[in-house]
């Protein structure tokens, strides 16, 4: 029932622009997504899988357009005057340079994209070019991308998490010992490279950071040294690898039934793990730090949650909130600032499930602006199976 649902929501909504008769022009919005319509259906319009399959790899894109059709449907009850334009990157009928010039794109005010690594390039090329912004939803990468302020990332990379841990550390956990647990490879040297950085600029007294570095397949003797069952220690997890982290927090947590007094900081990939609900890492304070967080506790996501169960017979997934939020934020934006909205893209007062603080990201070397990068962290705390926010 869920598949033959969504399958017909994609169909109805991508076989025509959304469409509203104002007597103001409309605003002319283009969604991207990864939708694989041509891998899910045959030529015939057939679903290619079973009625009861539904592979992941279409999920996230999928999960993104729906969040941002229902966000679509709410401004068009506010008859706000839209054109907006849907694409499938994954589309085996055209490459996503051609989607970008397609004819009907011609006065285009904005592009919101679920998108790749390799594919950031291009988006934040065309917006530069036409000088309208271009939203990156997912991906916390710049892509190389320099002087283009038409570009916003909403993802937060790698450096600004670092920053952000480290002076959450600061914040509350300087009095502790602090230990980062690492292996090898290059990520973890940016890692570290990002902290020592963070050290060096920091206006506080600078972190005492012990880094220690541990085999593939550690066991809690490995980690014993660095432990007190007298003073408490912040264990740092200096890897982005999930089973890196998994394994660190499933150790610690076995120490901290005998006693050894330990918390451990993860890193954004954390915020995947779910396992952490699991009786084995009971007893343990897990924190890591997310730029998506929604308690969903507020009426519109109440709201949303309550379409999903009733239609679809489904809980919302994230990215479905992500894709609401993003959608309702800069349209709404664009609305009202229209051909100032790239200098009020960092305005706060259509923020719907969480706070976004888009900064400006400055090049050290030309003092010019490379792009637009959402600041704002949350802090989460895992501990018994339960999930909270702490900052």
């Amino acid at each position: 029932m869920r598949i033959q649902n969504l399958i017909l929501f994609l169909l109805l909504s991508l076989s025509a622009a959304l469409r509203s008769q104002p007597a103001e022009p409309p605003l002319r919005i283009a969604l991207f997504a990864p939708l694989y319509l041509d891998s899910a259906f045959d030529g015939q319009l057939e679903y290619r899988y079973a009625r009861n399959v539904f592979p992941k790899f279409i999920n996230p894109g999928l999960e993104f357009y729906e969040g941002a059709q229902l966000a679509l449907d709410s401004l068009n009850k506010e008859k706000l005057p839209l054109e907006v334009y849907v694409f499938d990157t994954r589309s085996a009928a055209s490459t996503l340079v051609s989607q970008l010039t397609d004819p009907a794109l011609k006065d285009l005010q904005l592009i919101i994209a679920y998108c790749t690594a390799a594919e950031v390039r291009i988006f934040a090329d065309e917006a530069l070019k036409r000088n309208i912004p271009f939203i990156n939803v997912n991906l916390p990468n710049d892509g190389g991308v320099i002087n283009n302020p038409f570009y916003v990332m909403l993802n937060s990379t790698l450096k600004t998490q670092c920053e952000g841990i480290y002076q959450h550390i600061q914040k509350f956990y300087s009095l502790d010992r602090l230990v980062v647990f690492r292996k090898k490879g290059a990520l973890e040297d940016r890692i570290k490279g990002y902290f020592d950085e963070a050290g060096k600029n920091t206006r506080g007294m600078p972190l005492r950071l012990k880094y220690v570095e541990l085999p593939d397949s550690f066991q809690v003797n490995h980690l014993l040294p660095h432990l007190d069952t007298l003073q408490q220690t912040l264990c740092i997890a200096g890897s982005l690898d999930e089973n890196f982290g998994k394994r660190l927090a499933g150790q610690l947590a076995l120490l901290k039934k005998q006693d050894y007094k330990a918390s451990v900081m993860g890193m954004p990939t954390w915020d995947a793990i779910r396992d952490f609900t699991k009786p084995e890492y009971k007893g343990l304070e897990i924190i890591y730090s997310t730029p998506f967080y929604n308690p969903r506790t507020d009426h519109v996501s109440q709201q949303i949650t309550h379409i999903f169960n009733t239609r679809m017979y489904a809980r919302p997934s994230d990215m479905v909130m992500r894709g609401y939020e993003t959608v309702w934020r800069f349209v709404h934006l664009l609305a009202k600032y229209k051909g100032d909205f790239a200098s009020n893209i960092s305005r706060r007062e259509f923020d719907l499930f969480r706070e976004m603080d888009i900064q400006p990201v400055l090049n050290k070397q030309t003092m010019t602006l490379d792009y637009f990068e959402n600041k704002k962290l949350y802090f989460l705390k895992w501990q018994d199976g339960m999930i909270r926010s702490v900052n």
